[in-house]
């Protein structure tokens, strides 16, 4: 497993999985089944509804908490400050976790500043490794980094052959925050994704040193 050092010294996994729509019946042994297949970094969130299960995988899967990198997103209604401190903990107990790796707000919609301002200092307090943003264009990334006191670690966003982004990730790289790719419906049991990671960075230099995120992995089981 290759990682990749964010801005604050904190060790990500070059590729993960993600559990958007795994279903909860389901997706503890599929966690279970990608941890067995070498991934460490688990990519949930709360508007997946699958948490439960995903902390239930960690607690089962014999791998030791701290050689795992565990993921979850505040979503729209849990934005705003007392709001997203809450949301917080009540990830935290769905997973059976005593910390984060990395928490993130999920869209730029509703009051994120004032979730940004919450997760300053989840961040501060120790409770999670590091913070960031998903699904933000460059106009919103870059004024929440202009009115933050932290520039978020992370910005997860679709980005492939097709959709290369070539100045957001100018843009992100000048400003120190590292990129999560996200890869919709690939189903690892059929498909080399070492390759297509390969084919990726073939196509665009720009992406060497950034991260991969598989999601959806139902349909191996």
């Amino acid at each position: 497993m290759e990682f990749v050092k964010l801005s604050n010294g904190v060790c990500m996994p070059m590729e993960g999985f993600g559990v958007f729509q795994v279903p909860e019946d389901t997706c503890e042994q599929v966690v279970r089944n990608a941890i067995a297949a070498g991934y460490r970094l688990i990519d949930t969130a709360y508007s997946y509804q699958n948490e439960k299960a995903v902390g239930k995988a960690i607690q089962n899967c014999g791998i030791p908490r701290e050689k795992l990198f565990v993921t979850t997103k505040a979503y729209i209604q849990q934005m705003g400050y007392e709001k997203t401190k809450i949301a917080f903990e009540e990830s935290l107990q769905n997973l059976g976790l005593a910390y984060l790796d990395l928490y993130l707000v999920h869209m730029p919609f509703g009051d994120y500043y004032g979730a940004w301002r919450a997760m300053e200092e989840l961040y501060e307090a120790g409770k999670v490794r590091a913070i960031g943003v998903c699904n933000f264009l460059p106009d919103r990334l870059l004024d929440l980094c202009y009115n933050a006191r932290i520039v978020p670690h992370i910005n997860q966003i679709e980005h492939h052959p097709h959709y290369q982004r070539t100045k957001e990730l100018a843009l992100m790289k000048a400003e120190n925050i590292a990129e999560e790719i996200i890869e919709n419906g690939i189903n690892i049991a059929n498909t080399h994704y070492g390759q297509l990671l390969d084919d990726l960075r073939a196509v665009s230099p720009a992406v060497r040193g950034l991260f991969a995120l598989v999601e959806d992995f139902t349909a191996s089981y």
